[in-house]
């Protein structure tokens, strides 16, 4: 019979380098690089026979509050709103609503032709639809093969 001691210094040193990737990944200047403070609205993508749809949830917000970039594979959604009153005194109970900066970057799995999207913003939810762009058609080109000598 094989006996197997346990060894708390290997637990220790297991437990140190999940410590270390932890705070790597926190810290990480990329991760900060990529995109402004503020919070990110919740989405919905899907795909039509020709288009690809993005919903939005943009409470509170304005048409002329939201700045929207698009390209050829992401949107960007961005923005701000403000509070609309300030409430003095203790007698708050809660405070949930949020208000602030929006940043939300979109990868979108299909290209799109970004001059032809469109926006409409209705009850809070901004709905994108970008138009997919149509796939070239490469014809294949016969190569002739030379053969050396």
């Amino acid at each position: 019979m094989l006996r197997r001691y346990w060894d708390p210094f290997a637990e220790l040193r297991r437990l140190e380098k999940e410590i270390d990737r932890l705070f790597s990944e926190f810290t990480s200047l990329e991760r900060f690089e990529e995109r402004p403070i503020g919070f990110a609205p919740a989405i919905d993508l899907y795909e039509t026979p020709e288009n690809l749809v993005l919903k939005a949830e943009l409470p509170g917000f304005k048409p002329e509050d939201v700045d929207i970039s698009v390209t050829e594979d992401q949107v960007i959604l961005q923005g701000e709103t403000k509070e609309e009153e300030e409430v003095k005194g203790e007698n708050v109970y809660r405070r949930e609503r949020r208000y602030g900066r929006i940043y939300r970057r979109i990868d979108l799995p299909k290209p799109v032709i970004p001059d032809k999207t469109e926006a409409v913003y209705k009850n809070g939810i901004l709905t994108l639809t970008l138009p997919k762009a149509k796939p070239e058609k490469v014809e294949g080109i016969k190569i002739k093969i030379r053969e050396e000598k």
